[in-house]
């Protein structure tokens, strides 16, 4: 029996999550989105004005599909096409719309039927970094690096109606916003202030920008995405 721990920061408490709840738009599409790291659930459960709860909850992944978006058949612009098909956001015109064009027709996997999703949370810093990549001003491997920034680690998303069934509530407990909105608030900040920096790097000759990617017409199984 594969039982794991999971954790939801939240307003509320919530004993009984409900398939289809929650905003449609999230990273990952609809579903109940979990970490495993309780001190994250704290963090996310909290902002400058309200409190929360660290929800905790087993999980059961016994007969469910897992699809893990940071596992090596995956690479980081099938995780790009997954946020782009998800996220409302302007795109303006020309390379930043040619891009998100491409993205999704090239690199899109197949992954709504899957039981559970794991992969990088891309709060709106984080956002901010996979637009820059679009607009042509970070390279691939920036874009790589960038998402370590800040230390997010990865979501779980549970998605099917098996996987809602499969999670057992165990407690909550009451978050300290003095002690972790803070902490949310540096995590952030930093997150921002690296890619700056990262941002600010001299171009390399060998990197490769989206630019690149578009006229060498890249597809999903080019060895350099690996």
């Amino acid at each position: 029996m594969a039982v794991i721990e999971l954790y939801h920061g939240s307003r509320l408490v919530l004993p009984c999550p409900v398939m289809g709840g929650g905003n449609p738009h999230n990273d990952y599409g609809p579903g109940f989105y979990c970490t495993r790291q309780l001190a994250l659930a704290y963090e996310w459960s909290c902002d400058a004005r309200q409190t929360g709860f660290a929800n905790k909850y087993e999980l059961e992944t016994e007969g469910l599909s897992l699809l893990h978006l940071n596992g090596p058949e995956f690479h980081i612009l099938n995780w790009l096409a997954i946020l782009l098909e998800n996220r409302v956001f302007d795109v303006p015109p020309g390379l930043p719309e040619e891009s998100h064009r491409f993205i999704l027709e090239r690199f899109l996997p197949d992954y709504k039927n899957c039981d559970i999703l794991t992969g990088y949370r891309a709060d709106d810093s984080y956002f901010s970094f996979a637009r820059a990549f679009l607009d042509g001003t970070i390279s691939l491997e920036q874009l790589r690096r960038a998402m370590h920034l800040g230390k997010l680690g990865e979501q779980w998303v549970i998605r099917s109606h098996a996987a809602y069934q499969a999670l057992t509530f165990v407690t909550c407990a009451p978050t300290e916003r003095e002690r972790y909105y803070p902490r949310k608030l540096a995590r952030d900040r930093k997150a921002r202030d690296d890619f700056q920096t990262l941002r600010g790097e001299p171009r390399r000759r060998d990197a490769v920008y989206m630019l690149d990617i578009l006229r060498e017409d890249w597809s999903n199984d080019d060895e350099r995405l690996r």
